[in-house]
């Protein structure tokens, strides 16, 4: 039996490219959503759909105590239909839930079903002002106001849960800003983008690589973050596409 993968916020932007390259890796995947509506298109992608609210925290543990998965991928986000700025502000009061009670939910779960393995999504573009490019140990920007300020919280308060899980090896993937399909940019946008398929490859990437866990900036080369740690340790590199998905078909890739 191939090993077992609960991906959480499997029919989001990251998770649908996801799930086919886990399922093409050889896992059986289970893929989360708290709609019941978008269960056949888990389907459609190899999926094994299980409808579940991330912040009913008693029916999440049910399912993955049921599932025990030996990993969970954590790719849950809430955010408006082509970020629309008039959303943007209850938007990330909703994502920055999402990344502390809902993380805390799902680590709980994973620790219970005796889970051995968390990757949890972040984003790279929270780091404190300081010297360029950015990498893993500086600091991020506590001291931000605002929306800003709301964001960064979330993303500490997701880090710290998904860090701090006894028994669980725990890797973040520090993610720039999504283009490419089933996101909301054609082309490369913002201080640190990456196409949405080389992020999905982080993913996997991790759970064969980062046998320590840890923090991984995974965005393109440019001045202001540095992923050269997640090229090092993980083999990752921001052209990964599907291209390389084919090549692991035939059972050439590494």
């Amino acid at each position: 039996m191939s090993e077992k993968i609960f991906v959480a916020g499997a029919a989001g932007a990251i998770g649908s490219m996801l799930v086919p390259l886990l399922i093409d890796t050889g896992y059986t995947v289970y893929g989360s959503t708290r709609r019941a509506e978008r269960a056949h298109a888990l389907e459609a992608r190899g999926a094994l759909p299980v409808v579940v609210d991330v912040f009913d925290a008693e029916a999440l543990r049910v399912a993955l105590k049921r599932i025990a998965p030996t990993a969970v991928i954590h790719q849950l986000t809430d955010l408006p239909p082509d970020l629309d700025p008039k959303l943007m502000a209850d938007a990330a009061h909703r994502n920055a839930r999402v990344r502390t009670e809902g993380t805390r939910n799902l680590v709980a779960a994973a620790l219970a079903a005796g889970s051995r393995r968390l990757v949890a999504q972040s984003i790279a573009w929270m780091y404190a002002p300081g010297p360029l490019p950015h990498v893993e140990e500086h600091p991020l920007d506590l001291e931000a106001e605002g929306l800003r300020r709301v964001s960064v919280d979330g993303v500490a308060a997701l880090e710290r849960s998904v860090l701090a899980a006894a028994g669980l090896t725990a890797t973040v993937l520090r993610h720039g800003q999504f283009y490419g399909p089933g996101t909301w940019n054609a082309g490369p946008k913002g201080t640190c983008p990456v196409h949405v398929e080389a992020a999905a490859w982080a993913a996997v990437l991790a759970l064969r690589h980062a046998e320590g866990g840890g923090i991984f900036n995974i965005a393109e080369d440019g001045p202001d973050v540095s992923s050269e740690k997640a090229k090092r340790e993980l083999g990752w590199h921001a052209s990964l596409r599907l291209r390389q998905r084919e090549r692991q078909r035939q059972g050439v890739a590494s």
